[in-house]
């Protein structure tokens, strides 16, 4: 191998070495049986588009472009209906108990900046205290559940900061699945070269991750090329990450962009409908994917906030605070809307805006994982630093 190719083929390495680096154990499979799946809507969705609240007039008032019709919901409760793009996905899951909304959820952040905010988020530590931007509260779960309990991995590029801690935890991302850029030999070439150096047990790791990811892969892209696979996006992903987390992962992150809809996010159709089925049929895939699994999986899906109450000049929604959050599962409490409400008039709206924050998300992550995992109040305070909320979710 020529020196520039060798060196191409380390940097290409090194980008999955650097994260996937991992404890042995993981490699068997966790003796719990329960997982997480954490999904990251980056962007800020318009969480008012999915869960409309279908009750208020003053939200047909303020949004004469982008409100979504009481008739063409989706039935929820006498206060909400889903966005009619869900019915052959999400829908179905929540009649069958199976799915769980949380609205004005979120966190105390006032920054309404996309990065502060999500930083916010996946740290799960107080904004009132000096912070830790190395301990995402994920990693903080898995290295309270011990190894032989916990199993993680985040399904991005880069390891996310929910993530990134003391317990090591490898990334790969699975969007795209390619043949490797660094084949078996070219393996073997590199992993000689940081034998005996203390990165050693690192590279093997690594490479041990990508060539199991690649083996779970092999069956989808034999399929492929007898053109048997016709799901696309969030969908084919979700899918790829159930059959990993059946038997080797429990605890997984994904994150799913293009949610900041400041212009023509439209309504019951457009561009965030279009969003939103994709998402939906994603988690359904999941779902299905999971099998008998999925009694024993939780997924939760947030977002940094959520968006203005009232509609923009450009037919979009701005930045804004409080949100709905997703928890969804085979065994969760699911067919019905959890946490503490407000009638959505504009007196009852954060700084006249927004949704306010009513189930702050620390206490309620706090009260859901005390009851998925059993974690006593000092390992919910260890994780988030405050009281766990039980909402009844699980």
């Amino acid at each position: 191998m020529k020196r520039r190719t060798l060196l191409k083929s380390l940097a290409a390495a090194s980008a999955t070495l650097s994260a996937s680096s991992m404890a042995g154990q993981l490699w068997a499979a966790p003796a719990s049986k329960t997982r997480l799946l954490f999904v990251f809507m980056r962007g800020g969705y318009d969480a008012t588009s999915l869960l409309v609240p279908v009750s208020s007039q003053y939200y047909y008032q303020v949004r004469p472009n982008i409100a979504i019709p009481k008739t063409a919901t989706l039935p929820i409760d006498a206060d909400w209906g889903l966005h009619p793009v869900l019915a052959d996905s999400i829908h179905p899951l929540f009649n069958a108990g199976q799915v769980a909304f949380v609205p004005f959820a979120g966190t105390e952040d006032l920054s309404r900046s996309h990065f502060e905010t999500q930083d916010s988020i996946e740290l799960g530590q107080a904004l009132d205290r000096t912070r830790d931007y190395r301990s995402g509260f994920l990693n903080r779960l898995a290295s309270t559940l011990n190894a032989d309990r916990a199993s993680a991995i985040s399904f991005t590029d880069q390891l996310p900061l929910i993530m990134q801690g003391g317990l090591q935890v490898p990334n790969t991302a699975l969007r795209s699945v390619a043949k490797p850029a660094v084949d078996a030999r070219q393996a073997k070439m590199i992993a000689a070269m940081y034998e005996h150096t203390t990165l050693a047990q690192q590279v093997n790791e690594g490479f041990e991750v990508r060539d199991d990811v690649m083996k779970k892969m092999s069956g989808e892209m034999l399929a492929a090329n007898r053109n048997a696979v016709s799901t696309k996006g969030f969908e084919l992903e979700a899918r790829r990450i159930a059959k990993l987390m059946k038997d080797k992962y429990n605890i997984g992150f994904v994150d799913v962009g293009g949610w900041d809809t400041h212009v023509g996010q439209g309504n019951a159709t457009g561009y965030l409908a279009s969003r939103l089925d994709e998402l939906g049929r994603g988690l359904a895939g999941f779902a299905q994917e999971m099998g008998p699994d999925w009694k024993d999986t939780v997924v939760v899906v947030v977002s940094e906030f959520g968006r203005t109450f009232r509609e923009n000049g450009n037919r979009g929604t701005d930045h804004g605070h409080g949100t709905v959050y997703w928890v969804m599962g085979g065994s969760v409490n699911g067919g019905k809307v959890h946490g503490e409400q407000v009638r959505l008039e504009q007196p009852t709206l954060f700084q006249n805006r927004d949704y306010p924050v009513l189930n702050e998300y620390r206490a309620m992550f706090g009260g859901l994982l005390s009851r998925m995992y059993g974690l006593n109040a000092g390992q919910v305070a260890t994780i988030f630093g405050t009281k766990g909320r039980d909402l009844g979710l699980v």
